[in-house]
């Protein structure tokens, strides 16, 4: 158990109490819900974001699974925009990057 969470001790119970909210107030709990998992993926790609910097070298794999490698140009609020060789430039995942080495080191040319 992760600390400072808080432990549901009898998940039937829960169960039974959300069974008897009527549809006003599941909406509201589910807003809450939805509001509570944003902050949680937000915290996860700012953590994932910060192991990144531009100039970094790195890698990544595309929708059709050929390998890239580039480097970070900049980092934006949700992704990460990553030159690859021929100037091609990718907005990609920072939980899909993978860092490859010095940003000294020469990539291509």
């Amino acid at each position: 158990m992760n600390e400072g969470r808080v432990k549901i001790i009898d998940r039937m119970s829960a169960i039974e109490a959300i069974k008897q909210l009527d549809e006003a107030d599941l909406q509201y709990l589910n807003q809450l819900i939805v509001e509570r998992l944003k902050l949680i993926h937000q915290a996860r790609s700012t953590a994932l974001m910060s192991a990144f910097s531009a100039g970094d070298r790195v890698g990544f794999q595309d929708r059709q699974g050929r390998y890239h490698r580039g480097v970070v140009v900049r980092l934006n609020q949700k992704t990460i925009s990553v030159e690859t060789e021929g100037r091609r430039q990718w907005k990609v995942s920072p939980s899909m990057l993978d860092l490859l080495g010095h940003p000294s080191d020469r990539l291509w040319g």
